[in-house]
C-alpha cells in the first residue's frame, strides 16, 4: 500500500488527486499506482471517463510508476504537478506532448464510498 490517506505529511500525486476523490465522498484506496491499476475492490477500469475518475499516465505502457490524475470532463485533467510545482488542469494534449505522460495507461473508476458523517 502507498502512503496513509491525507496530504498533512506531504503529497505526490496519488495522494493529491485521493485526496480530491475524498472531498467528494469517495473512498479511494492509498495504493500506488500499480496496486491501482491491478485494485478491483474500491475500483473498475472503464473506457470512458467522467468527473472525478482516475486517469493514469506514463512514458509507456506500465502502470509502475504511473502518475494519477483526476478527469475533470471537457478534456480537463487535475493533477499535482511536480513540473509546474502545484496542482494545475492540463488537456490531454499537454500530457501528450510530454515524453513521461504521452501514454495513457486507463481509467479508473472508484466504486467505494466514504461513510455519511452523522450531524448534530
Amino acid at each position: 500500500m502507498a502512503e496513509e490517506p491525507g496530504i498533512a505529511g506531504g503529497a505526490n500525486c496519488q495522494l493529491f488527486a485521493y485526496e480530491v476523490l475524498r472531498y467528494f465522498g469517495l473512498d479511494a484506496p492509498p495504493l500506488r499506482s500499480s496496486e491501482l491499476w491491478a485494485d478491483a475492490e474500491k475500483t473498475t477500469c472503464v473506457s470512458v471517463a467522467r468527473p472525478l475518475d482516475l486517469i493514469l499516465f506514463n512514458a509507456a505502457n506500465d502502470a509502475w510508476g504511473a502518475h494519477v490524475g483526476v478527469w475533470g470532463g471537457d478534456d480537463q485533467v487535475l493533477h499535482l504537478s511536480s513540473e509546474v510545482g502545484y496542482p494545475a488542469v492540463w488537456s490531454m494534449d499537454e500530457f501528450a506532448a510530454r515524453d513521461r505522460y504521452r501514454t495513457v495507461i486507463g481509467v479508473k473508476r472508484v466504486i467505494a464510498r466514504l461513510p455519511a458523517q452523522a450531524t448534530d
